[in-house]
């Protein structure tokens, strides 16, 4: 039960969280695309470029956090 709550376990659930939100915002913003709202998905997808630039860094330091053995 304790490796349920240990560093490396809840900042992968973070990670995992932090895909599902990128993948609703971009059906939301096709959505607003269909609809017209152009400057409003642009919006979107430069708050999805951020995501996306940190899901590497994310992925690297729990791989290092986990080889190192932190908890």
């Amino acid at each position: 039960m304790a490796h349920e709550y240990s560093l490396s376990d809840v900042l992968e659930r973070m990670d995992e969280n932090q895909l599902a939100l990128e993948t609703a915002m971009m059906e939301i913003t096709l959505r607003l695309e269909q609809q017209g709202s152009v400057d409003v998905a642009e919006n979107v997808r430069g708050a999805l470029e951020a995501i996306g630039e940190n899901a590497g860094h994310i992925k690297q330091g729990l791989a290092r956090l986990k080889r190192s053995g932190a908890s």
